[in-house]
This record gives C-alpha cells, structure tokens and sequence, in this order.
C-alpha cells in the first residue's frame, strides 16, 4: 500500500506550527492571571460567565455588564474557570492559547506556501521561515505569558483569510465558502473590535480584485453586519452601567473614540512603525544611519502591502487594520504583534517584487541583511535573558505580597487598587481602578483630586491600595495633599507600596 505523502505547503505549516508550539511551551507559568490588566479583565469575565453571572464585571461594584471586550474569548475561558480553581483555570487558558496560536502560525504558513503569496518565484521554504520567525518574536511569546485574546484573534482572522481566498473569481462562487468567511470575520470581531477590519477588507477583496457577483459579497458581508449589529447594540443598551470615570478602561470603544478625538492621529500614524524597528533596528547606534536603513525598510513594506492587496485578502485586511490604528489613541504594540506573521509576510512579498529590478538587488540584500541581523541579535539576547517573563514576573511577584493582606479586610471591602481585576480574582473582594483617567490625544491625562474622590465615593471605596510607583502613585500624591483627612495609612510594604483605609469627611 502506498504510503501518502504531505504536500509541500503541509510540510510549511506543520514546521512553523511546530516551532511554535515549543516556543509557546517556554512562556508557560504559574503567576498570577492579571498581571497585564486586560489578561485580569479577561479571566473575570470568563469567571462570572462560568459562574452563571452573566458576561459582567464580577470585581467592580455592582457588576456592570460588560461592553469594551467582546465576549468569545471570555466564552472560551468559561468552562475552565467554571471547572477549576482560578490558578489551575489560569494555566490551562495558558497551555490552551498557545495551541492556539501554533495552530494559526500553522495555518499562515500552510495558506501562504500553496497561495505562494510571495510570489511564484519566492522559494518554497521561505513563507514557512517567515511566519516562524514572526511566531518566535519576544512580544508575540510575552503575549503567551498571559490570558490575553490575540492567539485566538490570529487564528480566527487566519481561517478567514484563507476561506476569502479560496473563493474563486467571477461568478458561480459557492454560497457555503462565502458565507463561512464571513462567519469567520465576524468571529474575529467578536474576539477582537478590531477585527471589523477582516470584514471591510475581504469584503473589499472580494469586489474589487476577484469581482464576484454582489451575491457572495452580501453573503460574505453579512455575518459581519449581523456580529456587528449584535455587539453594537449590546454596547449601547448596557454603557450606562459603566462610571464615567473609569470609561477609557471599562466602557465602549465609543467611549474611548469620544475622549481621544482625532487628534491622536498624527502621532499615531508616526509611531506606527516603531514597535517593528525596535524588533529590527534597535541595534544600530547612529540616528542618520538608523533612518537610512528606517525609511526604506518601510517602504519596502509599504510596497509589499500594495503587492498582497491583488494576491490576497490579507492585504486590504492589513490596509484597513493600520488605517484603523494610526488614529486610535492606544500604544499599537499589542494590535501589531496579533499580525506580526502577515506583516512580515508583506515586507517579504515587497522585498521580491522589488527584487525583479537588478539596481535594486545590491540595496535590497543590505537592507534585508541589516533587518535579519538586527532580529537574530535582538531574538538572541531575548532568549537568553528570556524576556518575555520578566515584566510578568515581576509583577506576579509583587501582587502575591499584598493579596494576603487584602484577604483580611471584611468581606464587604471595596479597594480603589492597581491591577484591579487580578485583586478581585484571589480575594473576592470588589475593586475598582485606583487610576482614574481619559484620553486626550494620542495620550491619557489623569482626573483632579476632586474628580478622583467623587469617583471613590459614588464606588463606595472603603480602602486604597498603592502596588508601587507609576502613574496612580503620581495621582495618589495629589489626592493626599488635596484631602489629607479622607485617607488613613494602615500599612506599608517595601518599595512605595501602601494601603490606606478612607475615612469620614474633614
């Protein structure tokens, strides 16, 4: 009997998938879930959801309904913090995120190697490199660190580009495969807000480069209008239990839009590009140099998105993925390592085309020598160092001090605290953000004293609890030296971490 054999492009996703299932297994621990704040808010949704409680925030007082993060991650978590202990749920949500993830870098560089999205010319072993190599990035593994939703959003948007391609041009395109790659955009909406860029993008794909007929595009189109419908109106029928003063972090994205204005756009736009030079670029010592081999490498890239825009919907994805960034008033880092395996990808995909023109060929092979260096060396001594556990870590280790004392406050406590949602989780104390901000611009600005306090008092705060210095420190000195009476210091740990209790009116 002959024995079947795995195609090349199987051979590439399995490789990268590999790869990046040992790497995932490097990042996996035992902190506490929280660490990040968003991992927090996400274990504490998927708690209350598995606890019956409905998708609400079970540490802020009175459990609000939750409208910032769209609930499929937090309903991936339910079963696991339904079943197990918050730190036995922690590890498996762990251990489950990078599956997850190494089936998505599989998934890239299967869908990349038999679409040859680098072109016909590229050699065959090349997309596989690519998607491991951006699977293996530092930021991507301190991701795994915690119960953060991008490996789920990758491998979501992942089946949907794939889906989106396989559809043929023209005319006659089966229902079913239009409708599941709608089905799988609307997924990633609903793992992701951003992911509404899956939509317009294959939709837009779809239309302009495989000109099927309006049919598919509508059936494409639809589920997304639907999930988007959906969540909106989940948003807005339940944004008024949200406090005002703690909207930037806990309300609506429309919250976050109606803050920040479009002001932060130009600083946006500009910063975009960083997170991938410190990646590529950090080693060079020189500023003019920095910049000589900076802007053609960006170009490159940009050229590279213009190439994946005719060859796949990933591309018009990407297009209106950046767009959607370069005005939002959030640090892009996190959004860019959710596709870091396209984004390389595309800089692949530019750097070949470009490289059917010979007077390119000498510059092209020094920029891309300078950013593969640059990567290995930076790839290298995060390994080593393993940085991708250390703010973890560190932070872990310092919340693991003051939970036991936060245990000891009366069962109906409620603390304005750093890292809010990780005190709730282990001591089933109500918690609300010690620091109370909003965006302005591409930045936040913290509130007054007196906005600060009127915050504490409408939640009900009964203790405050400083986990060291930072932002919230900044604003606690202000708060003291504005109403010196109101907080009471009941104990104090090394290194600027202190608990106050409030007390009445002076």
């Amino acid at each position: 009997m002959t024995v079947p054999t795995l195609s090349h492009a199987a051979r590439a996703g399995l490789a990268a998938g590999g790869l990046a299932v040992l790497a995932g297994a490097l990042t996996l621990n035992r902190n506490l879930v929280g660490v990040f704040y968003d991992d927090g808010v996400y274990a504490g949704l998927g708690w209350a959801l598995g606890h019956g409680l409905g998708y609400v925030h079970p540490n802020l007082p009175g459990t609000p309904a939750a409208v910032h993060f769209p609930p499929l991650y937090p309903l991936l978590l339910a079963p696991l913090f339904s079943a197990l202990p918050v730190a036995a749920a922690a590890l498996a949500g762990k251990v489950l995120n990078v599956g997850l993830a190494a089936v998505g870098a599989g998934l890239i560089a299967w869908h990349a190697t038999r679409r040859e999205l680098l072109g016909p010319d590229a050699p065959r072993w090349l997309a596989a490199a690519v998607v491991a190599a951006a699977s293996l990035a530092i930021p991507v593994l301190t991701v795994l660190t915690a119960l953060l939703s991008e490996p789920l959003f990758g491998l979501l948007l992942a089946g949907a580009i794939v889906c989106a391609d396989d559809l043929p041009a023209g005319s006659g395109a089966p229902s079913g495969r239009a409708v599941l790659a709608g089905v799988g955009a609307a997924a990633a909406l609903l793992a992701r807000s951003i992911g509404v860029a899956a939509g317009v993008g294959i939709v837009v794909f779809l239309m302009v480069v495989r000109r099927v007929e309006a049919r598919t595009a509508v059936l494409t189109a639809l589920p997304v209008v639907l999930a988007t419908l959906a969540w909106g109106w989940w948003t807005l029928s339940h944004r008024a239990g949200i406090d005002p003063a703690i909207a930037a972090g806990y309300g609506t994205y429309g919250d976050v839009i109606g803050q920040a204005g479009l002001s932060a756009l130009a600083t946006r736009s500009l910063d975009l590009p960083r997170p991938l030079a410190v990646l590529t670029l950090g080693w060079v010592p020189s500023v003019p140099v920095y910049y000589l081999l900076a802007v053609p490498a960006l170009v490159v890239g940009l050229y590279g998105l213009i190439v994946l825009v005719s060859r796949s919907a990933i591309g018009a994805t990407l297009v209106v993925y950046l767009a959607i960034l370069a005005v939002w008033p959030v640090r892009a880092d996190r959004f860019l390592w959710a596709v870091l395996p396209w984004i390389a990808l595309a800089w692949a995909a530019g750097a070949l085309a470009l490289w059917r023109h010979a007077r390119l060929r000498l510059p092209l092979m020094v920029l891309a020598t300078a950013l593969t260096l640059g990567y290995a060396v930076y790839e290298a001594r995060g390994f080593a160092g393993r940085w991708w556990a250390v703010s973890g870590q560190r932070i872990s280790a310092n919340f693991a001090e003051l939970v036991p004392w936060v245990e000891t406050l009366p069962a109906d406590a409620v603390l304005a605290t750093d890292a809010d949602p990780l005190v709730s989780l282990y001591t089933g104390r109500r918690t609300v953000p010690l620091y109370v901000y909003a965006y302005r611009g591409a930045g936040d600005a913290a509130f007054p004293p007196s906005e600060q306090l009127a915050f504490f008092q409408r939640a009900g705060v009964t203790h405050v609890l400083l986990g060291g210095p930072g932002e919230s420190a900044a604003q606690l000195d202000a708060l003291l030296g504005a109403v010196p009476g109101r907080l009471k210091l009941v104990h104090r740990w090394p290194g600027q971490r202190l608990a106050f209790e409030m007390t009445g009116e002076h």
